[in-house]
């Protein structure tokens, strides 16, 4: 409550305000859904593609760490581009990578052939359509005591896709040939190319707030000498490990594990579709209580919930109670991440400041992708990735608890 009151409670929104809050909130939404149900779906082909390609797990695994990775990179530097030059240009262009990236991949034959279409190509689509930007956008057009809440909306966008779209590539899979499926996912990118556009209402929209830094060089002073900065980039390297070994190998893991495609395809939707309430719901906490505490929760629980998998025989309804838990909690971090960095920082800068942040996500998710494959292909088990996640997750709690969320004090409001 405190942490709302400190954000200010701002003035009530006009019918223009409220609208372009709308359909840039449906807009970045739908952009989530349909990117993150992309980049998820692509789990689905490990077992294809390696079979066809008489390839071991860690080439596709590592070309998807690549793709993690370089998002990371490049997301401060797309997140600075869109503060600059516009939400929907990067938003266009990120539509056309992920055109010209499927259809790469459609045609690889070589590990190099998915380095370049994965790693390279749909690693620059993912960045341009990634949560930095998107948070950039509506940040722009929302309240700051709303911000947490419609973050949690977003959020729950990309979960949304992941529920919807990892069935139907499941149930493309299972009509046509992998190459055939990627041609098929092609229509997914031609949508966003053209729900992209109205992203310039956000473009348009003021951006003065309370304090804001002058210039791009201060707000990365302040970030490098905040230490609370530094801690929440650590413990946001851990949820990357998390999500990124999940969304790379969790379906594989159940296939070994003797479960069916369809159980498999459910339990890996219901991550997607449990996640939407849990985005909604952090988000609405991190409104009400603080947000480095709601985040020390999070991370406590997910390391509890992946301790059943090391010990107990694994059965459909480990496999669905697991997903839906998961699910739950899986990027329920966004909001109360995304929210202290606008809290502390402002917003002028927001694309660039979660963008900064959002790299070491991607970091993290490198290795939470390529490091599972290597170990399976060297011990024929995920058992050590599922001890090393547990650890990660005790780490991240203790991280989150010393930082200091209350916003930067200036001299003097800076009209953005």
């Amino acid at each position: 409550m405190a942490e709302a009151a400190a954000e200010g409670k701002g003035f009530p929104l006009s019918k223009s305000a409220k609208r372009a809050l709308i359909i840039v909130t449906a807009c970045t939404v739908t952009m989530l859904a349909l990117s993150a149900g992309i980049r998820q779906s692509l789990g689905m082909f490990i077992r294809p593609v390696s079979f066809d390609l008489h390839l071991g797990r860690e080439v596709i695994s590592f070309a998807i760490a690549m793709q993690t990775l370089l998002v990371g990179l490049c997301a401060p530097f797309s997140g600075a581009i869109a503060d600059r030059f516009g939400t929907v240009k990067v938003a266009t262009a990120g539509a056309f990578f992920f055109l010209i990236g499927l259809w790469f991949t459609s045609q690889a034959q070589t590990p190099m052939g998915l380095y370049l279409s994965i790693g390279l190509v749909m690693g620059l689509a993912l960045t341009a359509t990634s949560m930095s930007i998107m948070f950039g956008a509506v940040g722009r057009v929302v309240q700051p005591q709303y911000r947490t809440i419609v973050f949690g909306v977003v959020t729950a966008g990309g979960s949304l896709g992941q529920f919807l779209v990892i069935p139907m590539v499941g149930a493309v899979l299972s009509s046509f040939s992998w190459r055939e499926s990627l041609l098929v996912m092609m229509a997914g990118a031609i949508v966003m190319i053209f729900i992209a556009q109205p992203l310039r209402i956000a473009d348009r929209a003021p951006r003065k707030t309370v304090s804001e830094a002058a210039s791009l060089p201060q707000a990365l002073r302040e970030a490098r000498n905040h230490r609370g900065f530094q801690l929440l980039n650590a413990s946001y390297f851990v949820c990357g490990f998390h999500v990124s070994f999940m969304a790379t190998h969790f379906p594989a893991f159940l296939a070994d594990r003797g479960m069916d495609g369809k159980t498999v395809a459910i339990a890996f939707a219901f991550i997607g579709l449990f996640n939407i309430f849990g985005s909604l719901f952090f988000g609405y906490a991190s409104s009400r209580w603080s947000k480095r505490h709601v985040l020390a929760w999070l991370y406590g629980i997910r390391s509890l919930i992946f301790i059943p998998l090391l010990f107990l025989p694994m059965t459909p309804a480990l496999a669905l109670g697991f997903g839906a838990a998961m699910g739950f909690l899986y990027l329920g971090t966004v909001p109360p991440t995304s929210g202290i960095v606008a809290q502390v920082f402002g917003v002028r800068y927001m694309s660039m400041m979660f963008g900064i942040v959002f790299l070491a996500h991607q970091v993290g998710g490198f290795f939470g992708a390529w490091i599972a494959g290597y170990l399976y292909d060297k011990t024929g088990s995920y058992e050590i990735v599922w001890m090393i996640n547990i650890g990660l997750g005790i780490a991240a709690t203790l991280l989150v608890l010393p930082i200091d969320d209350r916003p930067i004090q200036r001299k003097e409001a800076v009209p953005a």
